[in-house]
């Protein structure tokens, strides 16, 4: 068991790595936001084949991406939505049993399905050489469309570093405390 929890760790800190480059990507889109609505509004020209379009892309790729690497990490952490009418009042050990059975009905399977619907989507648009409908956007879309393969793998991989942790805490192998301390 040592091996997973190990295994969990690792993923852990891959996650956390790609939360932070995502950070990093919204400091990069505020200043691409920034500098396109500067250079609108008081029309200074753009450097070399850069057009207001292609910054305009740019940002909602950047936002994309944004959310891409940092959804594992936001699940790892418990940031995400939850509606939890009945669940404060239990016990930690019914917690990490509605934690657990949610994982495999739910988290782990929708990723799954996620990865299963995106791929030939994204595999369709490289192979044709999709690129932007204006005529002077970014090209190469599939980069783009990958984010989603890349969000629903993130979301996979959090929800079987979680699930190794619950479980190992249900076997007694880590304590039910380090597992809570991610705020189940």
């Amino acid at each position: 068991m040592q091996f997973f929890i190990g295994f969990s760790e690792i993923i852990d800190r891959v996650m956390r790595f790609l939360a932070m480059f995502g950070g990093w990507l919204g400091v990069i889109l505020i200043v691409a936001v920034c500098y396109d609505v500067v250079t609108r509004y008081f029309g200074v020209p753009k450097p070399a084949g850069i057009n207001s379009t292609m910054i305009q892309e740019s940002e909602y790729w950047l936002h994309s991406f944004l959310i891409v690497f940092s959804i594992g990490y936001a699940y790892h952490k418990n940031a995400h939505v939850r509606v939890d009418l009945f669940r404060p009042r239990f016990s930690l050990k019914t917690k990490l049993w509605i934690e657990l059975i949610g994982l495999i009905t739910a988290v782990i399977p929708y990723s799954l399905l996620g990865i299963w619907l995106a791929w030939p989507y994204t595999v369709k648009s490289y192979i044709s050489g999709e690129i932007s409908k204006s005529q002077n956007g970014l090209s190469d879309l599939w980069i783009l469309k990958s984010g989603l393969v890349i969000l629903f793998v993130l979301i996979f991989f959090a929800g079987l570093s979680k699930l190794i942790k619950i479980f190992a805490a249900l076997r007694g192998d880590l304590s039910m405390e380090a597992v809570s301390g991610e705020e189940l």
